[in-house]
């Protein structure tokens, strides 16, 4: 009577758990041309194939509980984990009236994110929001307007670019950015750009060192000629 209650339990539990992680993938961030739905499917997949060897080995063990009670009970804790790791904060950042551009949120040594943007779009989050954010967030001008509507992801899987601009301090700065856009441009990228090294708060910046994925700020040499 126990393990059938414990199977029901583990069961019910189990599928409540699997329905609302699919659920949560569908916002997920993806990977090349795939969807975050179709590579957390195949993580899935290798999961419930996994588990099922595992509550194999269990059931050896525990002779008097089921297949079925172990593997629901596997499969609940791994779940759960996974939850976790999906887990990402929506983010509410507010900017100056009427601004449109990009927005970049600075990994900052901050212990409490800074999401009121300056006129530049910038914004500082701690390590913690930086690797754990992936949600479109709520965009609010300082009025109280909301233009959430306006903003654009850097591309239909993947709503948040990650950059690496280098150099302060012979060192890179990494951001979280995305586009504010006009009216007349919802939906459509702008591919803006900014001189990060040039605009950021450096007191409030986390600096980590390149890689051969940082992007390097350039500034144009301007030559002027005399005229004969």
């Amino acid at each position: 009577m126990k393990d059938k209650k414990l199977k029901i339990f583990a069961g019910l539990l189990s599928t409540l758990l699997l329905i609302s992680l699919i659920i949560k993938l569908i916002n997920a961030p993806g990977g090349m041309i795939l969807s975050g739905l179709v590579l957390g499917s195949f993580v899935l997949v290798v999961f419930l194939l996994g588990s099922l060897i595992v509550a194999a080995f269990f059931r050896l063990i525990f002779k008097n509980t089921s297949f079925l009670t172990l593997f629901s009970i596997n499969t609940s804790i791994g779940f759960i984990v996974f939850h976790y790791n999906l887990y990402s904060p929506t983010l509410t950042i507010t900017v100056p009236p009427g601004f449109t551009g990009e927005v970049n949120l600075v990994l900052s040594n901050v212990e409490d994110n800074i999401l009121k943007v300056d006129s530049n779009g910038i914004g500082y989050v701690n390590q913690w929001t930086f690797d754990k954010t992936y949600i479109k967030p709520i965009v609010i001008e300082s009025t109280g307007r909301n233009i959430t509507e306006h903003c654009v992801g850097f591309n239909p899987s993947t709503f948040w670019g990650k950059g690496k601009t280098c150099c302060f301090q012979g060192k890179q700065i990494n951001t979280l950015s995305f586009e504010i856009v006009p009216s007349e441009r919802i939906g459509q990228k702008q591919y803006y750009f900014k001189d990060l090294t040039q605009l950021v708060d450096t007191t409030l910046v986390l600096a980590t060192s390149p890689d051969r994925y940082t992007k390097i700020q350039t500034q144009p040499l301007e030559v002027e000629l005399d005229k004969k």
